[in-house]
């Protein structure tokens, strides 16, 4: 009877752990996210603008790190800095070049605890160009949200230089500083839910 009993929960545990192992990945839920940026101009202020258009999966198994694995695409026409000028500069052979280079991709490689922070590692695209990324990010969830489905929440911020990716143009100042500076910081507040 024992014996019976332990096989039984041996099978349960087992059924569990499979059904965990095969979950669907979490679909980005674009409603509740924000793909944002800020870029320093005329060295006294900061532009802010975000992405419109983008989408992206999140694997994780809820308690371990190391399972994170994000894929996401943004559509860079979706610019928007609120200005409309300035966008279709910025879409425009001198910045991004949307025609050529529709989409930034980030594929992750890897997921790491460093310290207390969780690092993302990744390939990132932009502007027909590859580098290796590594990203600070929070994990929050998952959670079971009121209709049943699961969500969890991840927060990054990381700072890029688009000289780096070929996004060259700028001005230089009399004062000496730049027009628009190279390095963009980059963040990212991502509700995904799993179908």
């Amino acid at each position: 009877m024992k014996k019976r009993l332990d096989m039984a929960i041996l099978s349960a545990v087992a059924l569990l752990m499979a059904g965990a192992a095969s979950a669907a990945p979490y679909q980005v839920d674009p409603v509740h996210s924000q793909v944002g940026f800020a870029v320093q101009h005329l060295v006294i202020s900061e532009v802010h603008g975000v992405f419109k258009e983008f989408s992206g999966t999140v694997d994780y198994d809820g308690s371990d790190p190391a399972t994170l694995k994000v894929n996401g695409q943004v559509k860079v026409a979706s610019i928007d800095t609120r200005n409309e000028k300035r966008d279709e500069h910025l879409r425009s052979k001198d910045f991004f070049d949307v025609a050529q280079f529709p989409a930034a991709t980030f594929a992750s490689t890897g997921a790491l605890k460093r310290g207390n922070q969780v690092v993302l590692q990744g390939k990132f695209t932009l502007h027909g160009v590859t580098k290796d990324v590594e990203v600070p990010v929070k994990i929050s969830g998952p959670i079971k949200d009121p209709w049943g489905k699961m969500r969890l929440g991840i927060k990054a911020t990381a700072t890029l230089n688009r000289q780096d990716y070929g996004v060259k143009w700028s001005q230089k100042l009399d004062s000496g500083g730049l027009v628009v500076a190279d390095e963009v910081e980059v963040n990212l507040n991502v509700e995904a839910v799993q179908p």
